[in-house]
């Protein structure tokens, strides 16, 4: 997640620098052809164009909006986890009737945010955080916390040796620890060291942890329609590469009630206006596509890694620890 007032102008030309230098070129080209070559039967209807462009526009606009939507309920998703963990540390250091039974419930609960985060950063297909302009950025700038630690050593921090073992022989390693915490929580019950409303109470906290769980899976495993992803991109595309050739004509029509150097270079101006508007189009695609994914490693995710950070400092606190180290800094502006 970008943390300063917004990216700088010469950031995003260099984000989009690869799909600007193949604009640059469709623009370029149909009016050196139509100037010099005297290809003017090249110029095509404006209204054509136009009309493509508008579709574009809808095309464009609705996916942006649903990707924008996806980042909003996993921000949703992650301030429910918050505060689902916030109140676990709560109940699990007064429920228990006996004391010395908080830690291991508190540290598991630790480990699993550490295995959730992990299992939310796995790259999948459809992501494009890895690859093109995207990890271009991300060279020098910021790096993925997950992809630079182990996640047996980040869980080797909360769990004991033999659970740890069971935990990674499992293949949803998040949800085997919340079967663990259930687990742990019934023999509390059985040994009556829990009273039956306070097991309930932690039962149900339990079923929200899964629940919200369940949400950010399906986030990360169902990503935005492919259908809508092809046809957002050749609509964009097919505008972007035909607008040039609209507005040439456009351009030398105006051109021709004009007198002197005016009328030489109005023609030439088809170019740089057709990379400006193609430019916007191609951009929000591309803004689009970087946002429908909020835990793959990108600029633009949800921190769920600061926020497990602060939510261990917190649940630490809360358990009576005075001794704790200060926050990481972020460094740079995007924080993960």
């Amino acid at each position: 997640m970008h943390i300063g007032k917004s990216y700088r102008l010469g950031e995003f030309i260099a984000w989009t620098r690869r799909r600007l230098a193949i604009l640059l070129l469709l623009s370029v080209l149909p009016v050196v052809l139509h100037q010099l070559a005297g290809w003017h039967w090249l110029a095509l209807p404006w209204v054509l164009v136009a009309v493509l462009g508008a579709a574009s526009s809808f095309i464009v606009g609705f996916k942006n909006a649903q990707t924008y939507g996806r980042t909003v309920e996993a921000q949703q998703v992650w301030t429910a986890i918050a505060a689902a963990s916030r109140y676990w540390s709560l109940i699990c250091r007064d429920f228990p009737t006996q004391a010395g039974h908080a830690a291991p419930l508190l540290q598991r609960h630790l480990a699993w945010l550490t295995a959730l985060r992990f299992q939310l950063r796995r790259p999948r297909p459809w992501e494009t955080a890895a690859v093109g302009a995207d990890l271009a950025y991300r060279a020098g700038r910021f790096r993925v916390p997950e992809q630079d630690s182990a996640l047996e050593m980040e869980l080797g921090r909360h769990l004991a040796p033999p659970e740890l073992a069971t935990v990674m022989q499992a293949r949803n390693k998040a949800a085997l620890l919340l079967g663990l915490q259930s687990a742990a929580i019934r023999e509390l019950y059985t040994r009556q060291l829990l009273v039956v409303l306070h097991h309930t109470e932690m039962q149900k906290t339990l079923r929200e942890l899964v629940d919200q769980q369940a949400r950010a899976e399906r986030l990360k495993n169902f990503p935005y329609p492919r259908q809508y992803a092809i046809v957002n991109r050749i609509f964009v595309w097919t505008f972007a590469a035909l607008l040039p050739f609209g507005l040439v004509g456009e351009f030398a029509r105006l051109a021709a009630g004009a007198q002197g150097p005016v009328a030489a270079v109005l023609p030439w101006l088809a170019a740089p206006a057709s990379l400006l508007v193609s430019w916007l189009y191609v951009s929000l695609d591309q803004v689009g596509a970087s946002t429908e994914n909020p835990f793959e490693g990108g600029a633009n995710d949800v921190p769920i890694t600061r926020i497990c950070q602060v939510l261990a400092h917190e649940l630490r606190e809360m358990a009576g620890e005075t001794d704790l180290p200060p926050l990481a800094r972020p460094e740079g502006a995007i924080i993960l």
